[in-house]
């Protein structure tokens, strides 16, 4: 019963987590926390491999789509590999009831966030190919990157949550693109935070594995469906389940 659960919630979270931009961990990561009791180190770098997978998975399907800003994702990768180290180190010194609180109040806010305010009009219901480059300056892209870098390895759920937001609200990029671009990103900066992980041994290897294959899965699921739904239903979705999730944190 426990490998059908974690494949299905892999599953499930590599389809969404793919859809919205985000990798799946914001999922993966509170069940291993509330379902399987695994201390938040090992929650962590288990889900962020699991993210890794499923974003590897992804990544494919988003560039036969011709979605990515490649410049972009890698600016945003630069920042992310030095956060990554600081996000690791953080992990290991915050207390257990602070992980849960810290991990709560992010989720719910950016979701109310999402919830309430309305993407740019000329943005919110863009398709592949519908616009042109994005021009983003490199260095608050590398900044950005680095806060990007900590979350991604501290709460083990990559950051692709709020990079999403951050391209569409104030960079003006179609929610299309900045969740393709978001994908690419996170593939790039979370090979390293999971490096880190492999180092201090933050890694169940068999539930990775397992969640790992249901995500790969489920990643192509999510590209497939990614690009049959509006702008405006990418960003409702996102910010729904970060609500939910950051509710029940709580408990």
């Amino acid at each position: 019963m426990d490998v059908l659960l974690l494949f299905f919630i892999g599953l499930f979270s590599g389809a969404y987590g793919i859809m919205v931009g985000a990798g799946g961990g914001f999922i993966f990561v509170p069940a291993l926390l509330l379902l399987f009791q695994m201390s938040p180190a090992m929650a962590a770098g288990t889900g962020l491999l699991v993210v890794l997978i499923n974003s590897v998975s992804g990544l494919y399907g988003y560039v036969r789509q011709h979605r990515i800003e490649y410049n972009i994702g890698i600016w945003l990768s630069l920042g992310a590999i030095p956060g990554s180290v600081i996000g690791v180190w953080l992990a290991t010194i915050i207390p257990v009831n602070y992980f849960h609180g810290i991990f709560a109040i992010v989720l719910i806010g950016l979701g109310l966030f999402l919830f309430i305010k309305k993407a740019p009009v000329k943005t919110s219901d863009s398709l592949d190919g519908e616009e042109g480059k994005t021009s983003i300056p490199m260095f608050p892209m590398i900044g950005f990157g680095i806060v990007m870098g900590v979350v991604s390895t501290f709460f083990g759920i990559g950051g692709g949550w709020l990079i999403v937001p951050v391209l569409i609200y104030l960079f003006k990029m179609s929610p299309h693109k900045a969740t393709a671009t978001s994908i690419f990103s996170l593939s790039l900066y979370s090979a390293v935070g999971v490096g880190i992980h492999l180092y201090y041994d933050h890694i169940v290897w068999s539930t990775a594995l397992i969640g790992g294959a249901g995500a790969f899965l489920g990643a192509q699921i999510g590209v497939y469906a990614s690009n049959r739904v509006s702008g405006k239903l990418l960003i409702q979705l996102l910010s729904i389940l970060l609500i939910i999730i950051g509710v029940r944190m709580f408990f």
